[in-house]
C-alpha cells in the first residue's frame, strides 16, 4: 500500500498563504517559499503599524487643536490642565472636530477653561 504524506493538507496550507498573497508583486504572490516569507513580514509590518496608527492620528488632533489656541492666546498644555480642572471629560479627537467644524462651540469649552 502506498504511503501518504499529508497530500491535501499540504496543497490546503499553501493554497491559503498563496491566496493570502494576491496582489504582491512578482514571483512574492506565485512562488510559495517566497510569499510564505513576504506573508509573514507583511503581518508584521500589520501589527507595528496598526500601532504607529495611532501615535500618528493623536499627533495629528493635538496639532489641530493647538492652532485652533493659536488664536485665543492659551497654550495646549494649559488648556488640557484646564479641561482636567474643569472636569471636563472630552477626548483630543472631538476636541479637534469641534475646533475645525464648530468655532464658535470650541471658544465656549476655552471660555469656560479661563474661569
Amino acid at each position: 500500500m502506498a504511503r501518504a504524506k499529508n497530500g491535501t493538507v499540504h496543497v490546503a496550507r499553501r493554497k491559503r498563504i498563496l491566496k493570502k498573497t494576491k496582489g504582491f508583486w512578482g514571483t512574492k504572490k506565485s512562488n510559495y517559499k517566497k510569499a510564505k516569507d513576504t506573508l509573514r513580514k507583511g503581518m508584521m509590518y500589520a501589527t507595528r503599524d496598526r500601532k504607529a496608527r495611532k501615535r500618528d492620528f493623536r499627533r495629528l488632533w493635538i496639532s489641530r487643536i493647538s492652532a485652533a489656541l493659536s488664536d485665543t492666546g492659551v497654550s495646549y498644555s494649559r488648556f488640557i490642565e484646564g479641561l482636567l480642572k474643569s472636569n471636563i471629560k472630552i477626548n483630543r479627537k472631538i476636541l479637534s472636530n469641534l475646533a475645525i467644524e464648530d468655532a464658535e462651540a470650541f471658544k465656549a469649552i476655552v471660555l469656560e477653561i479661563r474661569k
